[in-house]
């Protein structure tokens, strides 16, 4: 009986490391993730920086937006989000443009949801600065403040450094997250656009691990 009771207190003892050891395998590199060739610098070395790449055009992305947005309101003091829009074709540029004009009148919640709207419900495409004048107009934009964004040296120069963040992540598609510059996640390696969250959070646990 003695015995059966110590064997019983091991396990429970044990128990934590277990659940640690199976954490650990569940999610392996060049499996579930990816090391990044050459860690690419953060924003602020002293938290956990967690990238996603987008574009408003990528119904994959509208679709993930419903796991994702619950789970940035969990993330905690340590870690922060950034959002890329990234540009493959030319004719997908006024969508990344979109998000750096937003982002400086001070209109991104806004702005985000509908312009992801726009596309994949109303059935609508932006091509010219015009047609995106047109849309901010309708979140209460005035032409010259629109104009002013559209036309600053700051949006040129995010739109240059997004294009290059998007090449040091080695991206190749969308929606992907960056973990503190190091690790790329995917749908295609992590199984699924929840399990993408699931092995960035384990990510961010390994990061915090090293701050």
């Amino acid at each position: 009986m003695l015995k059966s009771v110590r064997h019983a207190w091991c396990l429970l003892l044990l128990l934590p490391l277990l659940s640690l050891n199976l954490q650990a395998e569940e999610y392996e590199e060049g499996v579930h993730y990816q090391k990044i060739s050459k860690p690419v610098r953060t924003q602020d070395a002293s938290k956990v920086e967690v990238v996603e790449l987008f574009g408003y055009w990528c119904p994959h992305c509208n679709n993930f937006e419903r796991h994702l947005e619950p789970w940035k309101k969990k993330m905690d003091a340590q870690s922060y989000f950034k959002h890329i829009p990234v540009v493959f074709r030319p004719n997908q540029a006024e969508f990344a443009k979109a998000y750096y004009v937003a982002k400086s009148l001070g209109v991104e919640k806004k702005a985000h949801g509908a312009l992801f709207n726009l596309i994949h419900r109303q059935r609508q495409w932006i091509n010219t600065d015009e047609e995106l004048a047109k849309f901010f107009a309708g979140l209460g934009v005035s032409q010259s403040d629109f104009d002013k964004a559209y036309k600053s040296f700051a949006l040129n120069s995010q739109m240059s450094s997004g294009k290059k963040k998007a090449r040091a992540y080695e991206i190749t598609g969308v929606p992907a997250m960056v973990v503190n510059g190091k690790y790329r996640v995917s749908a295609d390696m992590a199984g699924s656009q929840r399990n993408m969250l699931k092995v960035v959070d384990f990510l961010i646990s390994k990061e915090k691990e090293l701050l």
